[in-house]
């Protein structure tokens, strides 16, 4: 019984008592002058004795509690009510906020906290505006505890933190919400300003969260000219929430839509109107700006993932900027599924929406380009890849298939998903991967008369693939397959040449590392990426 009481830490067991109750007094009292000979009872007899996780000081408890995840507290503090007071210190919900959400600032230091968004505004979206004019009413930190920080703000917004790609139609975009100081803030990814696909990307916030007092948490919209003002956030359902701006006249300008539209015109092109010559390049633009504006009030977003990486993969994948001709630059995700690879652009235009799959890549299908002298002929190049795709559609048949029949070239804008190719055996992908690897490249130069919005192209490429790239109608009409040729230049950048369209994209990585974005399982990205395609289709 001695035994018993010590394992439970407590005293004598109840159970064991129980047990003795029903005991008759014979057998108790025999019980009672047998010997103990139980070995691993007399290793635990001579064993230091055991405590009670209740007769810990403490400073050891706090300890303890602190290396928890913060969602097993509560059940803890209903334990009894000596957990529940030592939960009330401050310092374990601190570490909390720092090791699952990344908060290192001090709640008692006014000058480390609360400037984050508008500071990192000013320093690093927009130099020329005065870091003064986003100065608001600050919570009151100095009284403010961790806990509420923790419960109120960080888990209670938990589900919102990632990659999302706003509903706007068929352009699409780039949202990260993250933790940011003690805000939890949407950061609007931009590409750089066309046609500088190697430039970083440029970001802007469109809303924050904070505590503006204890245990209330505040939704800003950042949208707009004026600073933060009025917002909403609703969690529509799971991988799916809304923003709602509540004082929409902080979008205005005083100049009207004009002076809007010249602002919008720098920050989105880095120029002006009267710098574009392009007759069309200035329709589209209009329209843009046009569509886009008309969603400054709410804004519906559905979660993305980055797609998950192999061994094998011929570079990593992930999000790169490419070029699209006179549409400007937009973000594409390039990911690898067997012995083919797909880019789908997270960005889109009213030829090709967002969602839609831009290009495809047969990787068991190399392509051999020819000598600088006759890549520099179009017809050669175009001879090759023409091969390329009537060995695909004579295998096709022989599988039973459909294949798309030839057809005249057409004047439509790039991109799309295209047919699913035969797999030839043996181990195509994994030879490129090696190919790629060993660092061995060839001359690379465009032919003449393909065109292309970044002539700064990498003059050496490490290998060709053959592919089919999406081109189609304003407004996604009349969507077609179209050959092409993919070119790996190295880790961080590809390009495609249309065929059809004698038109070159040049994509670079976009180099930012983006928490909360793995997928919880290759199914779960997958039917991410027919989710997206299925909403432009």
């Amino acid at each position: 019984m001695a035994v018993c009481a010590r394992l439970c830490g407590v005293g004598p067991a109840r159970g064991c008592r129980r047990r003795q109750q029903r005991r008759g007094p014979a057998e108790t009292a025999a019980a009672d002058s047998e010997a103990d000979t139980d070995p691993e009872e007399e290793r635990i007899e001579a064993g230091p004795a055991r405590c009670s996780l209740l007769e810990l000081p403490p400073e050891l408890l706090v300890e303890i509690f602190a290396s928890l995840p913060g969602t097993d507290l509560p059940s803890l503090a209903q334990v009894c009510s000596r957990f529940r007071r030592i939960l009330h210190t401050d310092t374990i919900w601190r570490r909390r906020c720092r090791e699952e959400y990344g908060v290192c600032e001090n709640l008692r230091k006014l000058e480390i906290t609360g400037v984050s968004c508008r500071d990192v505004y000013a320093k690093r979206i927009n130099p020329r505006v005065k870091s003064g004019r986003f100065m608001k009413i600050l919570p009151d930190y100095e009284h403010m505890e961790y806990r509420d920080v923790y419960t109120c703000l960080l888990h209670r917004y938990r589900h919102i933190l990632g990659l999302w790609q706003p509903d706007i139609g068929p352009y699409g975009g780039l949202l990260n919400v993250v933790v940011d100081g003690l805000f939890i803030i949407g950061w609007m990814y931009l590409p750089p300003h066309d046609p500088h696909v190697g430039d970083p990307m440029r970001f802007k916030p469109l809303f924050r969260i904070h505590l503006m007092e204890r245990k209330s948490a505040t939704v800003e919209c950042m949208y707009g000219h004026k600073g933060p003002h009025n917002g909403h956030i609703q969690i529509v359902k799971k991988d799916e929430f809304s923003t709602k701006c509540n004082q929409t006249d902080h979008h205005r300008m005083s100049g009207g839509r004009q002076e809007e539209f010249r602002t919008w015109l720098r920050e989105e092109w880095g120029r002006t109107l009267e710098d574009i010559f392009h007759e069309h390049m200035q329709e589209l633009i209009l329209m843009k700006f046009i569509y886009t504006s008309q969603y400054d009030n709410c804004l519906t977003y559905r979660r993305i993932y980055l797609p998950p990486s192999h061994p094998d993969d011929l570079i990593k994948p992930g999000l790169f900027k490419g070029t699209y001709g006179s549409h400007g630059l937009e973000i594409v995700m390039l990911s690898f599924h067997g012995s083919r690879a797909r880019g789908t652009k997270i960005t889109g235009d009213p030829n090709i929406p967002a969602g839609q799959q831009t290009v495809e890549i047969d990787l068991h299908r190399r392509i051999q380009l020819p000598d600088v002298e006759n890549l520099r002929n179009f017809n050669e190049l175009s001879r090759i890849v023409l091969e390329v795709r009537e060995q695909v559609r004579q295998e096709q048949q022989e599988a039973g298939e459909d294949p798309a029949p030839p057809r005249e070239p057409s004047a439509k804008g790039p991109d799309g998903p295209p047919a699913e190719g035969s797999r030839e055996p043996g181990s195509g992908a994994e030879a490129a991967g090696q190919s790629a690897s060993s660092g061995q490249g060839q001359p690379f130069v465009l032919p003449v008369g393909v065109s292309s919005r970044n002539e700064d192209y990498p003059r050496t490429c490490r290998l060709c693939f053959y592919g089919t790239g999406l081109i189609a109608g304003h407004g996604f009409t009349s969507p077609e397959r179209t050959p092409g040729v993919f070119v790996l230049f190295d880790e961080d950048r590809f390009g495609f040449l249309w065929l059809e369209l004698k038109s070159f994209s040049l994509y670079s990585r976009v180099q930012a590392t983006f928490q909360n974005a793995d997928a919880p399982s290759p199914q779960a990205f997958d039917e991410m990426l027919r989710n997206i395609q299925s909403l432009t289709s």
